[in-house]
C-alpha cells in the first residue's frame, strides 16, 4: 500500500561530501551554492508525489574526513532544533565518516522517534553518472514515509542501521555493508521494508521523550592487530591514561601469545581509568572472550567485549557513555548492553 506524501515535510540538512562537490585545482571540494542548485534541477523532487523539503546549508561545508565530535554535536542539534517541525530528517553528508556520524547520532538522538537518513553519493552530482540523485529521492520519500524511526543509513539499494554500517567500498557505488544485521529495506522497484525496518523505532536512552545528548572532547584509541605486533610500543598509551582503547583483534578476540607485553599493559590502562573494548578485526561474526587460550589473557586482563559491534560503533558509544560521565564499572555494563540495536549478544 502507497502512502501519501504529498503531506509530508521532510528536513534536509547538507553538510558537505562528494555529493555537492566541484572540481578544484587541488581535487573535488565543496563551494556554497552548488548543492542548492543542483537539488532545485532535479524534477522529481517537485512532483506533487514528494513530500515537501527545507533544505539547511551547513557553514562552512565539510570533507567528512574532517569530522570530529563538534560537528556530530552541530548536526544533532540542528535536528534537535527541528524535530517537532518535520515528519522526518535526511542528512547530506560525506562517505568516508558517515558511518561513524550515523553510529553517533543513533545515541545522541535519544528517544528518537523519527526517521533520520544520512545519505550521499560516491560521484558528484555534477559529474555524469552521478549516484546521488537516486540516493537523494529515495532517502527523502524514506524519511517522509516515518516506517523506520530511527539513525540509518541509505546507499545503493539499502537501507541499514546506522549503528551497524561500516564503509565497504572505496570507489563501488554500494558503498556501505551492515554484516552483522539484516538490512531495513531492500530497494528495487519499490521500497520494501524488512521485518527489521518494518517493526517500528529501536530507540532508548530517554525516560522524558525525545532529547539531544551532546559528545564530550575524547581520547580513544584504537589497535588493530597483526601477525608480529610487538605490544611493547603501546605501553605510553597506558602511561598517558586515554579516556578508551578499542582492540581489533584475532577472530573471536585473540591475542598473540608470544609477546606477554599486552595483558600487563591493560590491566596498567585499566587501573589508570581506561576503558579497554576488544572488537574483532572480522567484517562478520562475535567476540567470544575466552572461548580459546589466546584470548583468555584479555579476560584476565579486564577487557570488555564489544561482541558484534563495528568498531565505528564500538567508538561513538563509548564516546556518548563518556558524555554522560558514567563510571568505568558502569561504562563496562553499558558497553555490553544492546542500547539502540547496536550488538547482538547471542549470534
Amino acid at each position: 500500500m502507497s502512502i501519501d506524501l504529498s503531506n509530508k515535510k521532510v528536513c534536509v540538512l547538507y553538510t558537505g561530501g562528494t555529493i555537492g562537490m566541484v572540481p578544484t585545482e587541488d581535487g573535488f571540494a565543496p563551494k556554497e551554492g552548488v548543492f542548492k542548485a543542483a537539488l532545485d534541477s532535479i524534477k522529481d523532487l517537485a512532483s506533487d508525489k514528494m513530500p515537501k523539503y527545507d533544505l539547511v546549508e551547513f557553514d562552512p561545508l565539510l570533507d567528512s574526513t574532517n569530522m570530529e565530535h563538534t560537528h556530530w554535536n552541530q548536526i544533532a542539534e540542528a535536528v534537535g532544533e527541528r524535530y517537532y517541525d518535520y515528519d522526518g530528517f535526511v542528512i547530506i553528508h560525506g562517505t568516508d565518516t558517515m558511518a561513524y556520524t550515523a553510529s553517533a547520532l543513533s545515541f545522541m538522538l535519544e528517544g528518537l522517534d523519527k526517521p533520520v537518513v544520512l545519505t550521499g553519493s560516491q560521484i558528484p552530482l555534477c559529474e555524469l553518472r552521478s549516484d546521488g540523485v537516486d540516493n537523494i529521492i529515495t532517502s527523502i520519500q524514506i524519511a517522509a514515509e516515518g516506517i523506520v524511526r530511527e539513525v540509518c543509513l541509505f546507499f545503493g539499494d539499502s537501507l541499514i542501521r546506522g549503528n551497524r554500517a561500516t564503509k565497504y567500498s572505496a570507489d563501488g557505488l554500494l558503498a556501505f555493508d551492515s554484516p552483522n544485521f539484516p538490512p531495513l529495506a531492500k530497494i528495487g522497484i519499490n521500497i520494501n521494508y524488512t521485518a527489521e525496518g518494518a517493526s517500528g523505532a529501536h530507540t532508548s536512552g530517554s525516560a522524558h521523550g525525545f532529547r539531544v545528548q551532546k559528545m564530550n572532547k575524547f581520547s580513544v584509541g584504537v589497535i588493530k592487530l597483526f601477525p608480529g605486533i610487538h605490544f611493547d610500543m603501546f605501553a605510553p598509551i597506558a602511561e598517558k591514561g586515554v579516556d578508551g582503547l578499542i582492540l581489533e583483534a584475532f577472530g573471536a578476540g585473540n591475542i598473540p601469545s608470544y609477546d606477554k607485553t599486552l595483558p600487563p599493559v591493560i590491566e596498567k590502562a585499566i587501573e589508570k581509568g581506561t576503558s579497554v573494548i576488544v572488537c574483532t578485526q572480522c567484517p562478520q561474526g562475535t567476540v567470544a572472550l575466552g572461548a580459546y587460550e589466546a584470548g583468555s589473557a584479555l579476560v584476565k586482563a579486564g577487557a570488555i567485549s564489544g561482541y558484534n559491534m563495528t568498531t565505528e560503533a564500538a567508538v561513538t558509544k563509548l564516546a556518548y557513555l563518556l558524555s554522560l560521565d558514567k563510571t568505568q564499572k558502569e561504562i563496562r555494563i553499558l558497553m555490553e548492553t544492546d542500547l539502540r540495536g547496536e550488538l547482538d549478544k547471542h549470534v
